[in-house]
Parts: structure tokens; C-alpha cells; sequence
């Protein structure tokens, strides 16, 4: 690669209205958010418990390294990197980018799924003790925090080489806290190796569900059989992480692929975050086993039905109408006309709230907490996080919606007012 001299590369050329707190906010984030991952996976490991207790059950520095869980993550990494090129499924187009052309992405991340599944249950036969994944949780947090933080610091500096029209409109603020935050670049590539596309869905989704399954091992351990809590913790996670890969195609239109540039803010939440604060409660049943009626846990597994329908069905039908809106299933649908040529759903499952898929999420996640009982607060932070998520991530679609449509965005709010929760928000 070679460095191009323009003076405009590093001018703030494009968005730099800034978020998540502007500069601050993100050198906080890059901070905290790090710490607060090894201190919920010591808590969760802790007999207490308890989220909110002081001193804070803090890991020490022995705690945090193993060469072993170094070892493992940096293979488990390059095995999925290798299934990436996997010549099995389809290759599709993402979007048009600002240049006109259209990058080609891989569609085979259930198929490494499933070889990750059948490698797995060779290694149950052979008698691989995957219940150590609990002793290793810190160590294989602090790997991943380590492994985001050098990847987010290439991506950084590969980026001041990358062409105008590759860098994300809203990482190109000439603030270098924030653009490494943010991410300048928006689908850096290796060859035909989408860093951003293989980070989002493959490694640490799956890793989770490799965790979740761990904390399971390590029950049967204990106590010679998982508990029901624990089945359908694991349960309700694998079908999400399953449904995602299954529709894998669907990313490509999503926010983190097409608006956001690939920086500290996606790596670390892709390969650290995900996988190590969303098994937070099958780490928590390990040490903290519930009971559950054959009442309650029904009353769970529909409400986590409700859910995944809704947000499975909301979007089946956005997907299909963004690739196809003649198709028999949406062409029938009610819209709104916009300046950019698109249209806007007001009916279906979009008609009834602005982000119905947000909302099976919220469901979901409540579902996923509830087997864990009510006598600790740490298995609800996800919940809790998530839904103060979603609300952050719901205003910067506003924001971005009222910029690209105008007036037809103001129409649209008016025929759908609620934003997430029918007549509540």
C-alpha cells in the first residue's frame, strides 16, 4: 500500500456530528467497557454474586493471564478465518458503495456452524474436558480485550492508506480518540478477507454459544446432569446465534456493515463483548443453580417465542422488502415515498412499531435471564444493557433517518408513533 499525500485524508471530511459522548464518552468506553467485562465474569464466579458490592470483586493480575486460553482463542480465530473461505453456499453483493461498485461476501458462516458443531461432539466423544472453559473465562476474556484492542490499533493506522471514498462518513473526524473509537474505514479488507463482515457474525457468535456450552460441561460436573435452567439458557442462545447465521444475508443491510466504520467500538464489541457478558448466565447457573416448575419454565419458553417470532418475523419481512418489494409478500404492503427514491413501510409488522424487531429482541433477552431466578441482579445486566442499548441505537436511527429522508421521515412518524413498545415508547 502506498500513503496517499493529500492533505484532505485527514481533514474531517464528512459526518463529524459525534457520538456515544463525543471524544470523552469514547476514551471512557475504551476504558471502562474492557474492565467491566472482567469484573462481571469474577462476580458471576464469585459465591456472592453480588453485582453492586463493595469492594467489587476485581480479578487479579495472575488470574488474567494463561498461555492456554491464548492459545485456544488465537486457534479458535483461525479456524473459523479458514471456514471463511470455505467453497460451500452462496456469494452475494453488499449494498452500492459511495464508489458505484459492490463488495461480494461469502454466505457460508451455518455451514461453519455445523462443522464447528461436529468438531465439538468429536471432542465430547474423545472426552475433551470442556468444562475448563469456566477456570478460563478471565484469561480468554483478557485474550479477546487484547486481541480487540491490537486489531482496532492496525485498523487505525491500514486506514490512513485506505481511498476518501472507503472511510466511513461519520470516522473521518481528524480526532484520533474518537476515529479509533468509531473506526475510519468502513469494510477494510485483506484480499478478499472482509475483516468487518468475518468479525460480525463468526468468532465470538459462535464463541458464545462454545461457552454457553462449557458452563453447561461444567454443571454436569458438579452435579452429574445440567439443570432445566441451564438447558434452556443454552437453548434459547444457540437458536439466536443459529438464526442469525442461517440468515446471514441479512447483515449486509444492517447499520454495523453499510453506516458504521469498522474501529474499536465493533471489534471489541464482536470478540469480546458478546461472547463474555452474553453467557453471563450460564456462567452465573454454575455457581448458582436454580429450580424451575414445569409452570414457569413453559411461561419462559413461550415468552422467549413470542419474542423470536416477532423478531424473526419483523425481519423476514424488512429483509425481504429491502431485496424485493414486488415480491407476493410485502408488494402489498402500505409505503411512503422519499426523496432518495425509496419507500417506507407504515403497515405490517413495521406499521405496528417503528422497530418491531427491537422489540422480540427486549423479549428475548427477559426470557433469556428468567430461568436464573431473582435472587441476584448480575444475570439481569443484559437485559438491562441491552434495552438501554437498543434505545441509544433506535435515537441514531432517527437521527439518520431524518437526515436521508426529511419530510417523508416526519410523515412516517406521525402514521407510526411508537418507536419500540406499542403505546408505552
Amino acid at each position: 500500500m502506498r500513503a496517499n499525500g493529500q492533505s484532505s485524508r485527514n481533514k474531517p471530511s464528512f459526518d463529524t456530528e459525534l457520538e456515544f459522548g463525543g471524544v470523552l464518552g469514547s476514551l471512557c468506553i475504551i476504558i471502562f467497557l474492557p474492565l467491566t467485562v472482567l469484573l462481571l465474569i469474577s462476580v458471576s464466579q464469585s459465591a456472592e454474586a453480588g453485582l453492586l458490592q463493595w469492594p467489587p470483586a476485581v480479578p487479579s493480575a495472575d488470574q488474567l493471564w494463561d498461555p492456554l486460553a491464548a492459545l485456544l482463542l488465537t486457534g479458535w480465530v483461525v479456524f473459523h478465518a479458514v471456514l471463511y473461505f470455505l467453497p460451500v453456499g452462496k456469494v452475494s453483493e453488499g449494498l452500492v458503495l459511495r464508489d458505484g461498485s459492490r463488495l461480494k461476501y461469502p454466505i457460508n458462516g451455518f455451514h461453519g456452524c455445523c462443522i464447528s458443531a461436529v468438531l465439538l461432539v468429536l471432542m465430547l466423544g474423545l472426552g475433551a474436558p470442556l468444562g475448563y472453559l469456566y477456570e478460563l473465562q478471565l484469561p480468554l476474556a483478557a485474550s479477546a480485550i487484547l486481541s480487540s484492542v491490537l486489531l482496532s490499533v492496525y485498523l487505525y493506522i491500514r486506514s490512513f492508506w485506505a481511498p476518501p471514498h472507503a472511510l466511513a462518513l461519520g470516522g473521518n473526524t481528524g480526532n484520533p480518540v474518537y476515529d479509533f473509537f468509531i473506526g475510519r474505514e468502513l469494510n477494510p479488507r485483506i484480499g478478499n478477507f472482509d475483516l468487518k463482515y468475518f468479525c460480525e457474525l463468526r468468532p465470538g457468535l459462535i464463541g458464545w454459544v462454545l461457552i454457553n456450552l462449557g458452563m453447561l460441561m461444567k454443571e454436569v460436573e458438579l452435579r452429574g446432569s445440567p439443570s432445566l435452567a441451564m438447558i434452556l439458557v443454552n437453548c434459547f442462545q444457540l437458536l439466536y446465534v443459529v438464526d442469525a447465521l442461517w440468515n446471514e444475508e441479512a447483515v449486509l443491510t444492517t447499520v454495523d456493515i453499510v453506516h458504521d466504520g469498522f474501529g474499536f467500538m465493533l471489534v471489541f464489541g464482536d470478540l469480546a463483548w458478546v461472547p463474555f457478558t452474553y453467557s453471563l448466565q450460564a456462567a452465573f447457573l454454575v455457581e448458582h443453580p436454580q429450580t424451575l416448575t414445569s409452570l414457569r419454565a413453559a411461561a419462559i419458553v413461550t415468552l422467549n417465542g413470542i419474542g423470536y417470532y416477532i423478531f424473526r418475523k419483523s425481519n423476514s419481512q424488512k429483509n425481504q422488502f429491502r431485496r424485493e418489494p414486488t415480491h407476493h409478500s410485502v408488494s402489498r404492503l402500505e409505503t411512503i415515498a422519499t426523496p432518495t427514491g425509496k419507500r417506507l413501510l407504515v403497515s405490517g409488522w413495521w406499521g405496528l412499531v417503528r422497530h418491531p424487531n427491537y422489540l422480540g429482541d427486549v423479549l428475548m433477552a427477559l426470557a433469556w435471564s428468567l430461568p436464573c431466578g431473582f435472587s441476584h441482579i448480575l444475570p439481569y445486566f443484559y437485559v438491562l444493557y441491552f434495552t438501554v442499548l437498543i434505545i441509544h441505537r433506535e435515537a441514531r436511527d432517527e437521527r439518520q433517518c431524518r437526515a436521508k429522508y426529511g419530510p417523508a421521515w416526519d410523515t412516517y412518524c406521525r402514521r407510526v408513533p411508537y418507536r419500540i413498545f406499542p403505546y408505552i415508547y
